[in-house]
């Protein structure tokens, strides 16, 4: 077996399609976000503006946020030293689950050390729990919920994005002493669709099913105290499982579930991606306890965020770009081919000092690919000007919208 002839044919096929995936080397500027440095591996680093970061607002530059992770590292050094089971539960980590349980109205929350790694390992190990368990899934979950799915090894059945009848019709299909799971995110990060929670919560009633709620891209960002989207509506309480992040609202790192307290317990003790694994950095965890204390209690940034993302909505529609329509604080702008999507965000880093990475499949499905805008509180009039000037100008080289095939002009 020739091993690189299979690497390489592998690769090569990524990039016949045109969606080889090429890191940006970044350097964040601490107190002046969105603006970063970037490296392109010759010459000198260059100043940009991020466009496209996860940290929705701006939490990861945080004075509080900074300083707590400071005053960790000064008090107890640099790591965890262990797995939960085996000294690596510190008080910074015991304190954090209390502050998300009570985020979420819940007895318990439990750590891991990323969101990914949380979905994987709970719905794996419910599926290990619940004998015979039928796990309903909505047709547009995020990869991490897909392989816990598969990771389970139980029955499993997938229901049309957002479609309520469809999942009833499925429901049917099983007696009530069936146990059941339906599984779905709040808000689609790349389709910029939020799920009917009430409406789903109704029919897990109903039908006797737990529900399990992926709140990854709308903890901290929606609710009177950064809940998500449940908290914003009103139904947290009818939630059995909400899954979440400290990386995105939150500005830090790591992932988490709350639930009840035997829920959590039982996944303590049975899920390995809990139990083999080193624990959180302890300034981690004192970095996004920061966070979601400041984010409970301050409502300011989200709504500077809610007023940016509309502002800039505005703007993009104003120029006549493909925005997608949408009701979160996330702005795709449509490409429709991945060689088109990646000249696209070349030229923005290279000619406009803009740096937006693109969307393409298996992110997204082929056809749809497409740039994908996070406007946070911090990003300025001035720097929306410049981003929707340089889209116009790559739009009228290459008219993308229209479908044609036409490659970016040389300046």
């Amino acid at each position: 077996m020739d091993y690189a002839e299979k690497f390489g044919a592998a690769l090569k096929a990524v990039h016949r399609e045109g969606r080889y995936r090429v890191f940006a080397d970044l350097k964040r500027r601490r107190g002046s976000f969105p603006h970063a440095e970037h490296f392109p591996g010759q010459g000198s680093a260059q100043p940009i503006t991020v466009w496209c970061s996860n940290d929705y607002l701006g939490m990861g530059q945080h004075p509080d946020v900074i300083a707590a992770m400071h005053e960790a590292i000064d008090a107890v050094g640099a790591g965890s030293g262990g797995t939960r089971n085996i000294s690596g539960t510190t008080h910074y980590h015991v304190e954090l689950e209390a502050e998300l349980a009570d985020l979420h109205g819940k007895d318990a929350a439990l750590l891991f050390t990323s969101a990914y790694v949380a979905n994987d390992a709970t719905l794996s190990t419910l599926a290990q729990l619940l004998p015979g368990v039928v796990i309903f899934s909505d047709e547009k979950n995020h990869a991490s919920m897909i392989a816990g799915i598969r990771h389970g090894r139980g029955p499993k059945r997938i229901w049309r994005h957002n479609d309520i009848s469809d999942l009833e019709a499925q429901l049917k299909e099983y007696d009530r002493d069936t146990p059941k799971i339906i599984v779905f995110e709040s808000v689609y990060s790349m389709d910029v669709h939020i799920a009917p929670i009430a409406e789903i919560c109704d029919l897990a009633k109903k039908y006797g099913a737990l529900t399990y709620l992926d709140e990854v891209h709308a903890v901290g960002l929606y609710g009177p105290r950064g809940g998500g989207i449940a908290e914003r509506d009103g139904v947290m309480d009818r939630v059995d499982v909400i899954n979440g992040t400290l990386a995105k609202g939150f500005g830090v790192m790591g992932g988490y579930i709350a639930a009840s307290r035997e829920c959590c317990d039982a996944l303590r003790s049975y899920a390995s991606g809990f139990i083999f694994t080193t624990s959180l950095a302890p300034a981690i965890a004192a970095g996004a306890l920061a966070s979601i204390r400041h984010l409970k209690h301050s409502g300011i940034e989200r709504a500077r965020l809610e007023e940016r993302v509309e502002t800039l909505k505005k703007r993009l529609r104003a120029a006549r770009l493909p925005v997608v329509n949408g009701v979160s604080h996330i702005v795709p702008v449509t490409v429709g081919d991945p060689v088109h999507c990646k000249a696209v965000t070349d030229a923005l880093l290279d000619r406009y000092a803009i740096y937006v990475q693109p969307i393409n499949y298996p992110t997204v499905p082929r056809g749809t690919e497409r740039i994908r805008l996070t406007p946070s509180p911090v990003h300025t009039d001035q720097q929306m000007d410049h981003l929707v000037t340089a889209l116009t100008t790559l739009w009228e080289a290459c008219p993308l919208s229209r479908g044609q095939t036409v490659r970016l002009a040389a300046e």
